[in-house]
């Protein structure tokens, strides 16, 4: 998506150990214009698939998560990273290591939301190793559902998340694909 490429170069910053600073639009500061035409992306790419739920994790898919909702007209459910008072009762759960902050979380989604019948489309910010996508899978297996994709934003190529994901038989999409970058080089996508 030439758009969101555009922005990524304008605005966003090429951090030590491969992190890309994109909190200025993305998942600190949401440019919600942005996020309307990405979820238009999503929906394009994913029409037909009669998805009926969008699941991503807290807390920097929320957003777009929610505004791709509004295209397909379903909820949004996000996996929380600690469990609270407002979930009882049975929950389906995955351990999942965040890239950018290294700490592993056991990732919770309540069974009340969540079922055999749902059609699945992951939504998220970024891909990097996989992590995240793959303990949404997983959560997503635990309920028997089907995942019909996994949308994200911002896909780093060179790191091995998506292709090990796609390994899984799981379609990706990625609206901006990254083929290296550096602080000293910038961005190349693919």
């Amino acid at each position: 998506m030439r758009l969101l490429e555009e922005r990524i170069r304008r605005d966003g910053r090429v951090k030590e150990g491969d992190v890309l600073k994109v909190d200025g639009f993305l998942n600190h500061q949401m440019d919600v214009e942005l996020f309307a035409e990405m979820a238009r992306e999503f929906k394009r790419l994913f029409e037909g698939c009669g998805v009926n739920r969008i699941l991503t994790i807290e807390a920097s898919g929320i957003g777009l998560a929610c505004i791709a909702a509004q295209e397909f007209k379903c909820p949004v459910i996000f996996a929380k990273k600690t469990r609270t008072k407002n979930i009882a009762g049975d929950v389906y759960t995955a351990k999942v290591m965040s890239y950018t902050s290294g700490t592993l979380y056991d990732i919770i989604v309540s069974k009340e939301y969540l079922c055999s019948s749902d059609r699945v489309l992951i939504i998220d910010d970024f891909l990097a190793n996989g992590a995240a996508l793959d303990g949404l899978i997983r959560i997503a297996e635990q309920a028997g559902a089907e995942v019909v994709g996994a949308g994200v934003a911002i896909e780093k190529a060179f790191q091995p998340g998506g292709d090990r994901i796609r390994a899984r038989g799981i379609r990706v999409e990625a609206l901006a694909r990254i083929k290296s970058m550096s602080e000293a080089g910038g961005i190349e996508f693919c």
